[in-house]
């Protein structure tokens, strides 16, 4: 297995095809194996990358550090690889890998795509804001049930059992971890100085991550693109493999 001893502890990544570099981040029902449906596909034209972020898949946290070392995690495994810039694709969790690293390092990030995910980029008001939403959303359905299955949206898990199920089976190889530490947030006018074209996907059924919430965000963040995917949950890249796959080629093919 591919592992990069780093940080306190050993990372797990694959690397699939050559090109320019392209770097999927998980969310937190999920793995490197999440992107099962991406990566056959990008591999023809772009060097993907995939990882399990510390705490989940092949990768462990012996000392607890959670979220606050995916940046640094991702960083590392850059360098390691001799990889100056990449494109990020997050989803939900992945996002604060994403945003963070691109705060931090905007000049090694070629684009940004936020799925399903503010990551740290909304600033305190709308991550407030957000997270009442969310709360109303989930009164009374069952959250730790839903989270199972990815929140995806009703119509699909009625339709697609197979694929909710292949979820579930997915989610079930992390190991158990601790509490998400506290969501970060950023001041908005930082935002206004984000130059990495940047293309926001959300769920028009996602129950934890309101459009309209997403839309704010956008247009704090100068030339930012919004996609909604009107009848998926919070796993558009699971939910509509097929337009998510069509929608990120274009983007990528613009920018890179």
């Amino acid at each position: 297995m591919p592992l990069l001893s780093v940080n306190g502890t050993d990372l797990y990544y694959e690397s699939n095809g050559e090109g320019e570099s392209v770097t999927f981040l998980h969310g937190a029902g999920g793995n490197h194996a999440s992107w099962w449906q991406q990566i056959p596909s990008f591999r023809q034209t772009y060097r993907c990358l995939t990882l399990d972020h510390r705490g989940f898949g092949w990768s462990r946290d012996p000392q607890g550090q959670g979220a606050a070392g995916f940046a640094d995690d991702l960083e590392a495994l850059l360098d390691e690889l001799g990889i100056e810039r990449t494109a990020l694709v997050a989803q939900s969790m992945g996002g604060r890998t994403a945003s963070q690293f691109t705060l931090r390092h905007p000049g090694r990030v070629s684009a940004l795509v936020m799925c399903d995910t503010l990551g740290i980029l909304a600033w305190e008001e709308l991550s407030e804001q957000r997270e009442k939403l969310r709360a109303e959303r989930l009164v009374g359905a069952g959250e730790s049930g839903a989270l199972s299955r990815g929140y995806m949206a009703p119509g699909f898990i009625a339709s697609q059992p197979e694929m909710t199920f292949l979820y579930q089976q997915v989610q079930s190889f992390n190991p158990p971890r601790a509490e998400m530490s506290p969501q970060l947030t950023t001041r908005r006018e930082e935002l206004a100085r984000l130059s990495v074209p940047t293309l926001f996907i959300v769920g028009g059924e996602d129950p934890v991550l309101p459009t309209e919430i997403v839309r704010e965000l956008a247009e704090a963040v100068p030339h930012a693109e919004v996609l909604e995917f009107a009848s998926c949950g919070h796993s558009v890249y699971w939910e509509n493999a097929p337009e998510f796959n069509r929608a990120l080629e274009a983007f990528l093919a613009k920018h890179l």
